[in-house]
């Protein structure tokens, strides 16, 4: 979502809300729960700017489907279903950290929102909290839909021809990486850059944040003058979180600390219980051109050994890899959006796709140059093709996968719908009579 379009969606939230106190008023009751003409209004808007049909009229359909989340809240509460409260607030920092970053700074969202930034937060802890317990509502009523081998071939074999999916072309790939080494006078450049910052900082010579603004590594952050918006401990890597937990003096600028990413100093803002908001420049070691030609070639002899079969990938990859997340995997890299070892070419590192791109089943690349995104910084790399799929139509012998979830989503979907058509028997239901006159998905809110 641009940033026009995000601060025009705020603004309207704000009018709606600035005008609950004339137009709202309650239009359905299910169970113990409301819901309000401005609810409808809000998912209205939201829909709207964030370009998401509804099919059918928005006053029909979105009280609806207020009204089905009313159902699974209410069953959460009978199974004593929770929200942990970690996560809950991990998202809604986010989400306000996200806000806060596209539109300039926290007194901007707060003009838009026409609220302080604690009453956006309580909104948001609701609304997530509610989005996760109805999720996990949902997972625990269909945990025992799980089909045979049997059912899903009996699934597949009837399913016409036509209406199988095609899959795109997919591609597994195994990885050895290493981070060629850094000079020792490089490091030290770097750490007495940064005692140069603290020295500037607590002499009052300087401000931390735009030093951070003009000087640290980490883009994101840098934005906010190296602010990282409130986090919990686990949010943070164990080195950094040390550091950064102990610190008391706002007025203060703790030590250099060395992470996996580089060389951090840190400022403390505020503690809030199990959270933390602070400011950190990241400053990262230069690595040569010398160095990363040695590199490369140290990658080449090791990728000589492995086709003249005096070496196996996955031996290779134990013994030299330093990439923590594949190493002990045998390098066989997981696509992070969908848990599987199986990667489209545009999921890939543009250098890595571009790599294997012409390479066969078992072919190992050529080494080269990459950025580990996790870490920002270029890592040298070869890369073997583990298995190859062309475009295809969906077929049980290379997309049992594939197919076996696509009847759990379809056997999971007739569940929810009719366990909402039989929680509809049992639930106090009110609908106001201007409210009434729709096509329902599930008829039976008008008894």
């Amino acid at each position: 979502m641009n940033k026009i379009k995000l601060i025009g969606i705020l603004f309207l939230f704000a009018l709606t809300a600035q005008a609950q106190g004339i137009i709202d008023e309650v239009i359905w009751v299910v169970g113990d729960e409301a819901i309000l003409r401005s609810e409808v209004e809000e998912e209205r808007l939201r829909a709207q700017y964030e370009g998401q049909p509804i099919n059918g009229d928005p006053y029909c359909v979105i009280p609806e489907q207020l009204a089905v989340q009313k159902l699974f809240l209410h069953q959460a509460i009978i199974d004593s279903v929770e929200a942990n409260e970690s996560s809950v607030s991990h998202q809604v920092d986010m989400r306000l950290n996200y806000y806060i970053n596209q539109i300039g700074s926290k007194e901007k969202m707060e003009e838009y929102f026409r609220k302080t930034s604690t009453e956006i937060r309580e909104e948001m802890m609701t609304t997530v909290r509610n989005q996760m317990i109805i999720q996990q509502m949902q997972q625990k009523l269909t945990a025992d839909i799980k089909p045979t081998p049997a059912e899903i071939r009996r699934y597949y074999n009837a399913l016409p021809m036509d209406s199988l999916p095609m899959m795109p072309a997919q591609v597994e790939v195994q990885i050895l990486s290493f981070e060629p080494p850094v000079p020792v006078e490089e490091t030290e450049r770097v750490k007495s850059r940064l005692r140069e910052f603290t020295e500037r900082v607590q002499s009052g010579k300087a401000d931390f944040s735009m030093l951070a603004r003009l000087y640290s590594e980490d883009t994101e952050s840098a934005k906010r003058g190296g602010e990282l918006g409130f986090v919990g401990r686990g949010q943070l890597v164990p080195e950094f979180a040390d550091v950064a937990f102990n610190l008391n003096d706002p007025k203060r600028v703790s030590r250099i600390v060395q992470t996996e990413y580089g060389y951090h100093i840190i400022q403390l803002i505020e503690k809030k219980g199990e959270r933390i908001n602070c400011r950190h420049i990241l400053m990262r070691p230069r690595i040569s051109a010398t160095d990363k030609v040695n590199a490369l070639q140290r990658l080449d002899s090791i990728r000589q050994r492995i086709i003249a079969d005096s070496l196996l990938f996955e031996q290779a990859v134990i013994r030299f890899s330093q990439d923590k997340n594949t190493v002990m995997n045998a390098g066989l890299m997981i696509n992070p959006n969908t848990g599987s070892s199986r990667f489209e070419y545009q999921d890939l590192a543009p250098e890595i796709a571009k790599q294997i791109y012409n390479l066969k089943e078992g072919d190992v690349s050529q080494p080269f140059v990459m950025m580990d995104q996790t870490k920002n910084r270029e890592v040298c790399a070869i890369v073997r093709v583990k298995k190859k799929t062309d475009i295809h139509r969906a077929n049980l012998t290379d997309d049992f996968q594939e197919i076996k979830g696509r009847l759990e989503r379809k056997l999971s979907a007739e569940f929810i719908h009719d366990w909402i058509l039989k929680k509809q028997k049992t639930t106090f239901v009110q609908i106001d009579p201007e409210w009434r006159n729709c096509d329902f998905e599930y008829p039976g809110w008008v008894h």
